[in-house]
């Protein structure tokens, strides 16, 4: 398996890897990771660094990605371990999955997460793109955004299979403490520094309604500058904002259980949506933007509430209306517990070992290295 951004930092991707290989482990499967990562970085027993990782802008963020020849090295040595499949999440990022396609040769599966749209970036990159891509017998889309993404950019289609969540892991949790739901706690998740999670709405919202609820709190979780974001917040509310900053997964999972609301305030780039299976695993009240990718999760609004996407108005219209409105709130909560367990990694998992057997079956042998005409 093989992650494109570094295991330093959380994100939607690395979790996927992350989580993806302990289902496959747990199951009985043999997981090699190979991702981005500081040499003295902690981390799990089945993850290599492929090296330290620069920060480059990509799809309206900062991907935090490893290209060049201490990487290109890292790949070769790691793919000699010999396995019976290779699969590469993100192939098209310029980072260790692209090196892994160039350098191996065998059975490849490659996992598409990304939405965005046509770049001329992406146009002038697609012929050296070209020569890794046809290299993969086995596609996956994680979502029909992310499909159509592969199909208009790159051509050839994927099987859809997609975000999984461990249901278990935030189903029974603890609130933080000095948090709970008590009628007053609007929650967030995601780097606070990333505008296109789209905190600066949430916090236009929060300060709209907030001066008519005098018990409104604002919890917020990952990373980011704490200072930068107090200064969008009007003077007299700022000690009702909590800034965890980066979160354990324990914590992450309590932070879930310690609010009334959960917002996920996105304006563009998400082909899922991780944090709101997380947050319908946990029982969350989900409020979220009306994006393509989160509408579908939610089921077009029957497992949580949906409101216009960069709308501050809108969000504060629609989390008042969630707010005084407990019996609604139980009511998306149950319907989201429900939604969510086709998204649990115990079934998203055998899909993805269907995709290996199917390109295994025709192979005549493993993952082996390219000796031969690799470009790195």
């Amino acid at each position: 398996m093989v992650c494109p951004y570094t295991w330093d930092v959380p994100g939607g991707v690395m979790a996927h890897v992350r989580d993806l290989s302990e289902a496959l482990i747990a199951d009985g499967h043999h997981v090699s990771v190979l991702a981005p990562a500081s040499d003295d970085a902690p981390l799990p027993y089945y993850v290599t660094s492929a090296g330290r990782a620069v920060p480059v802008p990509y799809n309206g963020s900062v991907a935090r990605l490893a290209f060049g020849f201490l990487s290109a090295g890292r790949v070769r040595k790691w793919l000699r371990e010999g396995f019976d499949v290779l699969h590469v999440h993100e192939p098209a990022v310029p980072s260790v999955g692209l090196l892994a396609c160039w350098a191996a040769r065998g059975p490849i599966v490659a996992t598409f997460h990304a939405s965005y749209q046509r770049s001329r970036a992406v146009s002038v990159t697609a012929p050296v793109l070209h020569t890794a891509l046809e290299k993969i017998t086995g596609r996956i889309a994680v979502s029909d955004a992310a499909r159509k993404t592969l199909v208009e950019h790159m051509g050839g289609d994927a099987v859809l299979i997609p975000n999984g969540v461990t249901v278990s892991r935030y189903a029974d949790a603890e609130p933080l403490p000095g948090w709970g739901p008590d009628g007053g706690v609007i929650g967030f998740l995601g780097r606070m520094d990333e505008p296109r999670k789209g905190l600066p709405v949430l916090l236009e919202a929060f300060a709209l309604i907030a001066p008519e609820r005098p018990g409104l709190r604002l919890l917020v979780a990952g990373p980011g500058d704490a200072d930068e974001v107090l200064a969008k917040v009007p003077a007299p509310l700022r000690d009702r904002v909590g800034l965890l900053g980066m979160v354990s997964e324990e914590d992450k999972a309590r932070a879930y259980h310690s609010v009334d609301v959960f917002c996920a305030p996105n304006t563009h780039g998400e082909s899922f949506g991780i944090v709101l299976a997380e947050a319908m695993a946990a029982g969350a009240t989900v409020l979220a933007s009306d994006i393509p990718a989160f509408r579908k999760v939610l089921g077009e609004g029957q497992a949580g509430a949906l409101f216009t996407t960069g709308d501050a108005g809108s969000l504060a219209r629609e989390a008042a209306a969630l707010l005084d409105d407990p019996g609604r709130r139980v009511k998306l909560a149950d319907e989201a517990r429900v939604a969510v367990r086709k998204y649990d990694w115990s079934t998203v998992a055998r899909d993805v070992v269907r995709v290996y057997e199917t390109v295994t079956a025709t192979a005549t042998g493993g993952v082996e290295e390219e000796r031969r005409g690799a470009v790195l």
